[in-house]
């Protein structure tokens, strides 16, 4: 297949035209992700009317910072100079005492966060399961009827915020004919080369009718079941996703800059990976999970609900491939738990984006990144090792003894 010229970048140099069906993928991902807002619709995440929520900065050198992991040696710096990074910023005690924009991005710039929007979606079903819109024992056809008629009859919400069903999904991100390249036409994000597939994201999760296992079997990932999720909240309260986002958690929160989400051919906001946002209000949303759902005082997500995403999580559930960057994880509520002793958890982005959330040392860090690869488990490896080395000489060994 053909790829279609359809963007052009206009700061590199010969302004190149980058191809649509690769717009996401190296070397063209180093701009595109810093101007999603250029390339398809788009809509917005107001930060709503109220102030801004202060970020205290106390700065420290992190630079020297060494760390190891797989018998490797490096620096933080080193890394942030190898690592395809375009931005990153450290909370510890509530204070930024690192923050770093490379790659032309700039404290204003939205960034894509690719599966980060994930662990968005899922907060926001936290909150609405605390206001009982939600039952996340319920099943997902008491929301959605309409797919009583595909793979998920039988499932429940909890089903699809663990990304425990059983419904058959190939996650695989570069076969042309997998169920994620059917998303990625579907959502709009490429062409849709193939004119039987879905035209927008509702008629893909309706055209799934098979399963790979029993409901509740296992932990596997699947894009999808976010969006099925989002469309849950959005059916519960008769509220666009973007809107809800809005009104319940970026606003709230405090947040400095508008978000935004892509959008499909039916104007849905693209749940699984669409979101877009500067690196400090992604930093608000992670202080927002370090204040156990409170900012400045005021709850916005349920404290229980963040207990249970943190501790909650059944690890029998979880193995195979995803424990070779997780060997002690666990998945639960939208969020990778590192371990679920500790309770450290985070947002992960393919490309490399990454919210790392740690209560107990009172620290987050964001990464966020345009690897040239959409998974690497060398990769991912590195950028906790460099996340867990911060921390270490931030908060002390005896602090961090129990992740390691």
């Amino acid at each position: 297949m053909t790829s279609t010229p359809s963007f052009r970048d206009p700061v590199a140099p010969g302004n190149p035209v980058i191809p649509r069906q690769e717009w996401d993928r190296a070397p063209w991902n180093r701009w595109t992700f810093q101007h999603v807002r250029d390339m398809m619709p788009t809509t917005q995440v107001w930060r709503g009317p109220g102030p801004v929520s202060p970020l205290p900065v106390n700065l420290q050198p992190v630079d020297a910072i060494p760390f190891e992991v797989d018998g490797q040696y490096a620096t933080i710096g080193s890394f942030l100079e190898t690592a395809y990074t375009d931005g990153l910023l450290v909370l510890h005690r509530g204070s930024i005492v690192a923050e770093r924009y490379l790659n032309g991005m700039a404290p204003h710039t939205l960034h894509l966060s690719q599966s980060v929007a994930k662990s968005i979606v899922g907060t926001l079903a936290g909150i609405l399961i605390g206001r009982g819109l939600v039952d996340p024992a319920a099943l997902l056809t008491y929301y959605l009827p309409e797919l009583e008629a595909t793979a998920y009859r039988g499932a429940t919400v909890q089903h699809v915020l663990d990304m425990t069903s059983g419904v058959l999904f190939d996650e695989t991100y570069t076969a042309l004919d997998s169920h994620m390249a059917q998303l990625d036409a579907a959502s709009g994000w490429k062409d849709r080369w193939n004119p039987t597939w879905p035209l927008h994201v509702w008629d893909l999760i309706l055209s799934l009718k098979d399963l790979e296992c029993p409901h509740g079997a296992s932990f596997r990932y699947r894009s999808i079941e976010t969006d099925v999720l989002a469309f849950v909240l959005q059916r519960a309260t008769a509220t666009p996703l973007a809107e809800l986002v809005s009104r319940e958690l970026w606003a709230p929160m405090g947040a400095e800059e508008d978000a935004c989400f892509t959008v499909d051919a039916a104007g849905y906001a693209l749940g699984d990976g669409g979101f877009n946002a500067t690196l400090r209000d992604y930093a608000r949303f992670a202080l927002l999970h370090l204040r156990g759902g409170e900012v400045n005082g005021r709850r916005i997500v349920p404290a229980e609900w963040i207990t249970g995403t943190r501790f909650g999580a059944d690890p029998a559930l979880f193995g195979g491939i995803y424990h070779d960057v997780l060997p002690v994880g666990a998945y639960h509520n939208q969020f990778w738990i590192e371990d679920t002793a500790r309770g450290a958890y985070m947002a992960r982005g393919v490309f490399g984006q990454l919210i790392y959330i740690d209560p107990e040392a009172d620290f987050a860090a964001v990464i966020l990144s345009s690897w040239p690869e959409f998974v690497s488990t060398v990769r991912t490896r590195t950028a906790l090792a460099a996340v867990r080395a911060i921390r270490t000489a931030l908060s002390g060994p005896e602090t961090v003894s129990a992740a390691l």
